[in-house]
């Protein structure tokens, strides 16, 4: 994943990532990064996979006794719906991954999450007031005009999620897109047709540029088809569709 975020950086095409502060790569992350002076870096907030930052005793709420390690994806949604996720572990939790980006010496832009987790109820509102904390400018509201189960369950998780505070001042991208390129059968053509599509304003654009291998599918089910979504980022067609004039690209830190 690394080597594929840097190498669609180089083509033009990604102007932004995140970063898992918790993952293997950690270290050939950080630096490729540091490496890239012109790529903004975010933190990718993990709360699904491998073990806290944190001292476990301080985030109790968030790991399994069993495994000693996060609750795995469908486990987390369901403690919180059922409200068994405490906001205070997950503010733990999330400066400590950010702070550990921040010793690496990475300015963070921006915040999102593993899985989108971060838009689920107990979560959202203790993100947001870390960002707010550590003066971080964006926090990712992955809402998509669709009909996808998922656009629909991450829209509608937001809305239960965000109420009383919906982070206004850390939303500083409200246009989203992305969700809709996800196995796309022909993805370079999705592509171009959403970028031809895009409103006026501000839009992030998700993409998942990588290698697959035994080791990233340990982590994430989504792996295969990274390689097309690096090839189309790396397509002459898409490039040049981008450098077009009625798209500029940046990144967090830039707005």
């Amino acid at each position: 994943m690394n080597r594929g975020i840097i190498e669609a950086h180089e083509a033009g095409g990604v102007t932004s990532t995140s970063l898992l502060a918790n993952a293997p790569g950690f270290a050939d992350a950080i630096a490729r990064a540091h490496r890239a002076p012109r790529l903004g870096v975010g933190l990718h907030a993990n709360l699904t996979v491998g073990a806290p930052v944190a001292s476990r005793a301080a985030v109790a709420s968030l790991w399994d006794p069993r495994t000693e390690a996060f609750y795995p994806l469908s486990r987390l949604v369901r403690r919180a719906l059922a409200g068994r996720i405490e906001p205070r572990h997950v503010a733990i939790e999330c400066a400590a991954q950010l702070a550990f980006l921040q010793s690496a010496g990475i300015a963070v832009t921006h915040i999102d999450s593993h899985r989108h987790v971060h838009v689920l109820p107990g979560i959202w509102r203790a993100v947001v007031a870390v960002a707010r904390q550590a003066g971080v400018r964006a926090v990712r509201v992955p809402r998509e005009p669709g009909v996808s189960i998922k656009q629909i369950c991450l829209g509608a998780g937001w809305i239960v999620a965000a109420s009383g505070d919906r982070g206004d001042d850390v939303r500083l991208v409200r246009q989203f897109r992305g969700l809709s390129l996800m196995h796309a059968s022909d993805y370079e053509r999705a592509l171009l047709q959403l970028l031809d599509d895009l409103p006026s304003g501000a839009t992030e654009l998700m993409v998942h540029p990588g290698y697959a291998d035994a080791a990233l599918e340990v982590w994430d089910d989504y792996a295969g088809p990274r390689e097309r979504e690096l090839a189309a980022l790396r397509s002459a067609v898409v490039q040049a569709r981008f450098t077009r004039g009625d798209i500029a690209l940046c990144h967090f830190g830039q707005l």
